[in-house]
């Protein structure tokens, strides 16, 4: 690439000079050096095209760069050898400036590349050594120093670190990471100095992954020269023939030759791969590879679109979502026995239990005696007392279950949850409910999806129907395919590619062959496995599905700029080729006249550099961000203790459920409605400073409001069941009453997270 750049550039300019050199000797009176200069020069552009048009042939492509090769030898048959040098320059010129606008469409591409990491600092002792990127392991401790890149994938080791990831993923804004919180390679250092812990080699870490996806983009660029040459086999044909009709009826050749020089189709050759290519620039700054500008057009065309569930539309890693006790159980007692146990595990799901306690400031005991069972659960002694975690037949042993877990089972089957249950010496004492969460941008990427023209979405998963039925329902897609092994996934999409053009988006390796098999293949590469993202042609580098939707409006557009760059262009083409056929436009002037029409088309098709570049606006930091959701996560005990106390006011005595309906009174004073007038004392305003317009945050002020009535319904609840005559009739009413709560303030957290998520994009 940048020797052809070069390469042209000496060429365009040795042809302008000799075009220079040659009007000057003609003006001094010497016309016979002049025409050999211009005839040397044109003749070397001459050989040259041949040469690339003979190659493209060979490798099977149209050549477009045909109709200039016959004008240049036409001219230089014909004496015409000023013409054959105007036209030389002006396809030397055009290539020079299409080089130029890939050299700068590219550079977000390039930016990764020219990051790469050679080394990595390496503590050895009590030394730091410098060594070979492909020396690094597993399990070395690191030192990234202030404005280098993490080397490899790992975990902070250090307090904290602040990490610019804008040229990995698009994001704007550094982001702070804690102490053992997951690195990824390729992030740069903005903050101090901090020590890591390496938990891939270099060649296994995530930015090996992407430098080779970039790679294979960067060299793959054929087929972002289809579009043209769809054009180019119409036009070329047709131009030969009308400079052949205009030879033929006028008897004189040099007017067919004017024909094919303004017939010579630069803005097919220039215009489309420029516009093509700064699409995939744009998109490469968002945080989006696409691999090939095939995968452009597909996309400005899309319209329905299959998702996998776990990874893609959920988050793909669990997460505790509520405790549920025995009667007489305390919540977080329950949940403190399993996470003191589950520190001994590496299990995904334990590490998650583990995190949900460390987050409500739990602490926990140290077991003994622990024993894992692979696939069932784990075992341990705390505090003198056998403590068991994990499926329920493992956690029950031979016991019957109580009437309490078979509610619990029938609730977790209809929302979609998974249940970690907790027994002590033998009994039952609690379950903890477990939920592969939505992603928080996943709602906000199905509207912009819709708004980018997707009329279809399907999800696809292997979860039972019921579950995928159930997060189907919440996301509103069209419609939802369950219980699917990878066979069922890639006749689907065979199935809807027939119709038209059809995209998948997945992470895991059972994904590879339906991205494959999709028009256009679309990996979650940030984390997603290395099969999926090698079979798709467009891999999100940052987690984000929203990315998607900016990458079809980029599409769409670009595709738009190519065929209007196109139609300006053939459109002026062809009213010159008829005016020269005519007799009145001698071959100069046409070549003139083409020079101009060519900088026209590709100064339209460099608009897609400028596509959708908004002025930064301002947003929430990540640490505010984080503190927000920590507020959430604070609250969230009060959640469960309506759900708790829901869940059991039938079968609990009026002093029981009246005690425990006044202690759930008191903390919703103490702690959640407090927090929800600060919200609208202070946040709210400042969000709606950042979102823009009269009142943004009105729908959310509105379900204040509620939360407020819901609550005060409870007092009045509470002082019905004070009085016996009144309380068998208050009794449906509470549990209705506290269900709605519920349910009002889950949805409004899952509201404020993912408005506060948006805003610090």
């Amino acid at each position: 690439m940048v020797h052809r750049y070069y390469a042209n550039l000496l060429l365009t300019g040795a042809t302008a000079g000799a075009l220079l050199g040659g009007g000057l000797l003609w003006l001094g009176g010497q016309p016979a050096p002049a025409r050999w200069l211009w005839l040397g020069a044109s003749a070397c552009v001459f050989l040259l095209t041949l040469v690339d048009i003979v190659r493209a042939m060979a490798r099977g492509q149209a050549g477009v760069d045909l109709l200039a090769l016959f004008s240049i030898g036409g001219a230089l048959a014909l004496g015409e050898y000023l013409t054959a040098g105007v036209i030389a320059l002006m396809l030397g010129s055009g290539r020079t400036l299409e080089d130029y606008a890939e050299r700068r469409a590219g550079r977000e591409m390039s930016a990764l590349l020219e990051k790469v990491p050679r080394h990595a600092n390496r503590y050895q002792g009590q030394a730091i050594v410098q060594v070979a990127l492909a020396a690094v392991e597993p399990g070395d401790r690191l030192l990234v120093r202030t404005g280098e890149t993490v080397p490899v994938d790992g975990s902070l080791l250090s307090e904290q670190a602040v990490l610019d990831a804008a040229t990995l993923t698009g994001e704007s804004l550094p982001v702070d990471c804690r102490a053992g919180q997951r690195l990824q390679s390729g992030c740069v250092n903005a903050g101090a100095p901090f020590d890591m812990l390496a938990t891939h080699a270099a060649e296994d870490s995530a930015l090996s992954a992407i430098v080779r996806l970039v790679q294979s983009a960067r060299e793959s660029r054929a087929p972002a020269m289809r579009l043209a040459d769809r054009y180019a086999l119409l036009f070329v044909p047709l131009a030969l023939a009308l400079a052949g009709a205009a030879w033929a009826w006028s008897g004189d050749p040099v007017r067919a030759l004017a024909v094919v020089v303004v017939a010579t189709p630069c803005p097919l050759i220039l215009a489309v791969p420029v516009a093509i290519v700064g699409a995939m620039s744009r998109c490469a700054s968002h945080g989006v590879l696409i691999k090939h500008g095939g995968a452009i057009e597909k996309l400005a065309r899309a319209e329905t679109l299959f998702f996998d569930k776990t990874g893609t539309l959920t988050g793909g890693r669990a997460r505790l979502v509520a405790v549920a006790g025995a009667p007489g159980a305390d919540g977080e007692a329950v949940l403190r026995l399993a996470a003191s146990l589950d520190q001994m595990s590496d299990h995904a799901v334990a590490r998650a239990v583990v995190q949900a306690a460390r987050e409500r400031n739990l602490e926990l005991l140290l077991p003994s005696a622990v024993s894992e069972q692979a696939g069932s659960g784990i075992c341990g002694m705390i505090d003198g007392r056998r403590v068991r975690v994990g499926s329920l037949d493992y956690a029950a042993g031979q016991e019957p279950y109580p009437p309490w877990v078979e509610r619990l089972a029938r609730r977790g089957g209809q929302e979609g949850s998974g249940d970690v249950y907790v027994a002590v010496d033998g009994r039952l004492i609690g379950a903890l409910q477990m939920a592969d969460e939505i992603r928080l941008d996943t709602p906000r990427a199905l509207r912009l999806l819709r708004l980018a023209g997707i009329r279809r979405s399907v999800m696809l998963t292997g979860d039972r129907r019921e579950v995928a039925e159930t997060i189907g329902g919440v996301l509103g897609v069209d419609e939802v395919l369950a219980e699917q092994t990878p066979a069922a996934k890639l006749a689907a999409i065979a199935a809807s590619a027939e119709r038209g053009v059809t995209l998948m988006v997945g992470d895991g390796v059972n994904d590879a062959p339906a991205l494959a098999a999709a028009d256009v293949g679309i990996a979650m590469g940030a984390r997603g496995a290395a099969a999926a993202a090698e079979a798709a042609q467009v891999v999100l580098l940052v987690d984000r599905l929203d990315r998607l939707a900016f990458a079809l409006r980029i599409a769409q557009r670009a595709r738009a700029i190519a065929l209007q760059s196109v139609t300006l262009g053939l459109g002026l083409s062809m009213a010159a080729m008829v005016v020269a056929a005519l007799g009145y436009l001698p071959p100069l002037a046409g070549a003139l006249l083409q020079e101009g029409i060519d900088v026209a088309a590709i100064l339209n098709a460099l608009r897609v550099l400028g596509l959708e570049r908004q002025p930064l606006k301002a947003r929430l930091s990540e640490a505010r961000v984080r503190q927000l959701r920590e507020e959430h996560a604070a609250m969230l005990p009060v959640l469960e203790q309506i759900t708790r106390l829901a869940d059991r006011a039938a079968e609990l005595p009026a002093e029981q459920l009246l005690a425990g309906l006044l202690r759930l009174l008191a903390a919703l004073r103490q702690e959640i409605l407090p927090h929800e007038r600060h919200d609208d004392a202070e946040l709210y305003p400042q969000v709606a400073r950042l979102i823009g317009g009269d009142d943004p945050m009105a729908t959310m002020s509105h379900t204040h409001r509620e939360i407020y009535k819901s609550v005060q319904g409870l007092e009045r609840l509470a002082a019905a069941l004070e009085a016996p005559e009144l309380a068998s009739p208050a009794l449906p009413e509470l549990q209705r009453a506290l269900y709605a709560l519920d349910t009002i303030l889950r949805l409004h957290f899952a509201q404020e997270e993912e408005l506060y998520h948006n805003l610090a994009e």
